[in-house]
């Protein structure tokens, strides 16, 4: 009898890296101009954390199988802990928190479903939580109405922007075949 594969296979794992690494890049940089975002447009908050949604779209896009999200999230917090290490907590923190709710809403289909709205679906979770977080951080009751609207609906769809970049490059990447098993 043959041993079966396991699901985090070395080509996973690599492939895992890869997005983490890349991705990682981009909240480092997130990273470093959320100090501007937040002193001069602070309505535009959401959007810069939105970045965070891509390793686990990414990841789940391409290899679709359980735990890439949130590995993925991982090694890219690492990385943009090492290019943004003022953030190197929040970065964890966002990993395990973005991270988890991705396999969450793929858990619920039993990882059966990777069609778009599944990845909306958690998009959309993840702005709501961010608008809530950041809110309080940026004190949005000092703002005037049309930017409190403002910020919240930037908030929601910032990750919702960020996934559908995500499920473009996942599936420019799967149809390359990164996924292809050799």
């Amino acid at each position: 009898m043959a041993a079966r594969p396991s699901a985090l296979s070395t080509r996973v794992l690599l492939i895992c890296a890869a997005i983490g690494v890349a991705t990682g890049l981009l909240g480092g940089i997130a990273g470093w101009i959320t100090p501007i975002v937040i002193a001069t447009a602070p309505m535009l908050y959401g959007l810069v954390l939105g970045v965070h949604v891509l390793p686990g779209i990414i990841a789940q896009e391409v290899v679709r199988l359980p735990w890439v999200a949130l590995l993925a999230h991982v090694l890219a917090a690492l990385v943009a802990s090492a290019t943004s290490p003022q953030w190197a907590g929040r970065y964890i923190g966002t990993a395990l928190l973005i991270g988890g709710i991705q396999e969450g809403v793929a858990a619920l289909t039993r990882y059966r479903s990777w069609a778009p709205w599944r990845f909306f679906v958690s998009a959309v979770i993840v702005g709501a939580i961010i608008a809530v977080v950041v809110a309080l951080i940026v004190d949005l009751g000092s703002f005037a109405p049309w930017v409190q609207a403002a910020y919240l609906t930037i908030s929601v769809l910032g990750p919702v922007a960020w996934t559908a970049v995500g499920l473009a490059v996942g599936a420019r990447l799967r149809s390359a075949g990164v996924a292809a098993r050799r």
